[in-house]
């Protein structure tokens, strides 16, 4: 069933531009004022110094049409939990205004069904002077709710917020995060049909993060409920969405399953973490990474993937610390492959020192894949990324291994240090 139906939405904002800088000092002004008096006759004396002299005259402007939005169009589902990525200023948040009626559309229309709760940016909805416990009860006959199902659903959100020893303190005493523990949870619990929610969770701690995810999960999953939700976080939207939609420039682009729209906006943003190498690579004032070659490549999930690194430096250098860094398409780290196992410190002279090695039974899903390296030398400690591109494909070997869920992942390694097996 449709829930919303937005049809050649658009948004037109109005900018003035100065064309001079609206500025004008101190002494400008006594400067005008004393003109003026001369012109009067008030200060006769020094009239004839003036002649011919005017009044500043105020900067001119011109205005130009903004399209925040254009001709947006599209469905969502009663229970669909929505992203909506797009870079800064590509119309997110004026979408989300308009599906909140907080923005008149200039153009087009929209067909809601069911109540909006709303948490576009800290402060919205919520009056500073009233208490926490009153500004619940207010928002929730904003939302049409009864009072008593407000006092059914009181403790709920009281203990989903956390604030209970500020119940009764104004919010504008508050911190930011306090207001959007109370905030997220005043709209998630008080049966809105749908939850729409915008890039303030970011300041929230990640716990309070992971457990506002997790509700708004519970509301679509087991409530039946819908969720839109505007994140600049991948793999927050990842987790949570099941499609999305992409704007850029105020126009829809791009509409479908999230992992897929994802990759597109990503594309565009051309941040694609795997990287082919681009050939020798300075690290600090010595070192220099020759090679970060991986064999074979694609590579399916389940079979054994080898490296090869060639580090030179133009004097002689110490090695304290060396190790693989593995990151997803999204920019998560996967894992780290320590490679101090084989009697570091190690030292480069005139031969350039050569690392070769395998990753055992690849244990990652398809995907694109970037590796990297961590280097602690004599003279420099740094992360220098994407250095190779890896290509997981599915494959018949792949291999799950059980492990305990304090483990976040487990790599099997085997390598060699100039010649010196390590596994």
């Amino acid at each position: 069933m449709t829930i919303i139906k937005v049809e050649n939405l658009g948004k037109k904002y109005i900018l003035t531009h100065q064309q001079r800088e609206p500025y004008t000092a101190l002494r400008d002004v006594m400067a005008n004022g004393f003109r003026k008096m001369v012109n009067r006759g008030v200060v006769q004396p020094w009239k004839r110094l003036f002649a011919g002299s005017t009044i500043q005259q105020l900067p001119s402007s011109t205005k130009e049409a903004f399209w925040a939005l254009k001709d947006v169009s599209f469905e969502i589902a009663r229970g669909d939990r929505v992203g909506i990525i797009g870079r800064n200023g590509a119309g997110k948040s004026t979408l989300l205004k308009v599906l909140s009626r907080i923005t008149e559309p200039t153009e087009g229309r929209v067909r809601i069904r069911g109540r909006v709760a709303s948490l576009l940016e800290v402060g919205t909805g919520f009056h500073p002077e009233l208490t926490g416990r009153e500004n619940i009860f207010l928002n929730g006959a904003v939302l049409g709710m009864t009072k008593a199902e407000i006092k059914r659903k009181f403790d709920e959100i009281v203990a989903f917020a956390e604030v209970e020893k500020f119940l009764d303190t104004p919010v504008k005493h508050y911190s930011s995060g306090m207001y959007v523990r109370l905030a997220f949870a005043v709209a998630a619990h008080l049966e809105p049909e749908i939850l729409v929610v915008d890039e303030v969770l970011a300041v929230g701690d990640a716990q309070f993060q992971k457990k506002c995810l997790g509700k708004m999960e519970d509301v679509s999953t087991k409530e039946g409920r819908t969720v839109i939700f505007v994140s600049h976080n991948m793999a927050a939207l990842q987790a949570l969405c099941t499609k999305a939609l992409q704007l850029e420039n105020g126009r829809l682009v791009g509409e479908g399953a999230v992992n897929e729209q994802m990759g597109k906006y990503l594309e565009s943003l051309k941040v694609d973490c795997g990287l082919s190498p681009a050939g020798p690579r300075k690290m600090g004032p010595n070192l220099i990474i020759n090679k970060f070659q991986l064999t074979p490549n694609p590579v399916e999930s389940g079979n054994d993937q080898e490296f090869f690194i060639e580090i030179s430096s133009d004097k002689s250098d110490r090695i304290d610390s060396l190790v693989i860094l593995i990151y997803s398409s999204l920019g998560a780290r996967v894992s780290i492959l320590d490679l101090r196992h084989a009697g570091f410190p190690l030292y480069i002279n005139e031969k350039p020192l050569s690392i070769r090695g395998t990753i055992k039974n690849v244990p990652f899903v398809e995907g694109e894949y970037s590796l990297g390296l961590y280097v602690e030398s004599s003279q420099v400690r740094e992360n220098f990324l994407e250095l190779a591109k890896m290509t997981v494909t599915n494959g018949s070997n792949a291999e799950f291994i059980p492990y305990h869920a304090s483990v976040r992942g487990i790599v099997q390694l085997k390598y060699e240090i100039n010649g010196n097996i390590v596994e």
